[in-house]
């Protein structure tokens, strides 16, 4: 085994494709076969299989993952140790969420991209039970957590700010107006939500099923853009972060709810406990901090 076989390794698997691989290392996509195949052949197993026309793990390759993401962070760590003075560089594979990639990254990545250019934040979209998942495997090098739980087995997390909430309708909804809105009146609409696994779409659902017999139901949509068109079009209501909605309360074509959100969500950032950061995680996770702590910050006091 080589380091460049090993990220190699970690990049197919991460990404689930070895052109996708190629492309982020900048290798011709024969370079990325032939490294996993010397691998395959020093191991002595192979380490990926296509199902469906897809790239998968073999149980080997799934065993190899953890390892192959640890011994990258320490000659990562090693490389900065003993170029003190160098720039960060390479992929930084961040897991997160829709509202955190669109609503709070753009100000962060254009930072990176115009102070480190040699440092690559690659954003994969994942739900925080496989975010958990995928960092205590050493798959990702950090990632974004919104849960109302702050302390985590096998990870560290740094809270960045509460995440309000919003429920919210269209104009013309007939709870638009209202002084005051009880769980009991949602339990009457049509719910839009993300996909399960989201955790306040869960928090939502466990409250509003709570102590009756026949459970809420849920339209289930793609992606925050799409939840907003259909509670504009009058399809039911919805709980949001507030800050995927700013723009939609501001010009009326949503409105908030009179709801008491009875539950709060923390906006975490997370990496595996145990781990010495090297530094581009380092260099990542103070920036981070730094700016998003004070955006909630600024939220908080606006």
């Amino acid at each position: 085994m080589d380091i460049r076989q090993l990220r190699t390794f970690h990049r197919v698997a991460v990404l689930g494709s070895f052109t996708r691989a190629a492309a982020e290392l900048n290798y011709a996509q024969s370079s990325v076969t032939a490294q996993i195949k010397n691998l395959e052949v020093s191991l002595g197993s192979d380490l990926f299989e296509r199902v469906g026309g897809k790239v998968k793990l073999t149980p080997a390759g799934t065993r190899l993952l953890p390892y192959a993401g640890q011994m990258l962070s320490l000659a990562d760590e090693a490389r900065g140790a003993a170029s003190p003075d160098a720039q960060p560089e390479g992929v930084l594979t961040i897991g997160t969420m829709e509202s955190i990639t669109s609503y709070r990254m753009p100000a962060v990545l254009e930072y990176f991209h115009h102070r480190y250019p040699r440092l690559q934040i690659a954003l994969r979209p994942s739900l925080c039970a496989e975010t958990l998942h995928s960092l205590r495997q050493g798959v990702f090098d950090a990632g974004f957590l919104m849960e109302a739980e702050t302390q985590h087995s096998g990870v560290h997390s740094e809270v960045l700010g509460a995440e309000e909430m919003v429920v919210v309708a269209a104009p013309g909804h007939r709870l638009a107006h209202e002084a005051k809105v009880a769980t009991d009146d949602l339990r009457l609409e049509s719910v839009l939500a993300p996909e399960a696994g989201c955790a306040y779409r869960e928090l939502l659902e466990a409250e509003l099923n709570d102590g009756t017999g026949e459970p809420v139901p849920f339209l289930e949509f793609g992606n925050i853009e799409a939840i907003k068109r259909g509670v504009g079009a009058g399809l039911g209501v919805s709980l949001l972060p507030r800050m995927t909605v700013l723009d939609e309360l501001s010009s009326g074509v949503l409105v908030p709810l009179a709801w008491e959100v009875p539950f709060v969500l923390y906006t975490q950032l997370a990496w595996r406990k145990g781990a010495q950061l090297s530094r581009e995680r380092q260099v990542f996770v103070e920036k981070v901090i730094d700016f998003l702590s004070r955006e909630y910050q600024e939220g908080r006091d606006s």
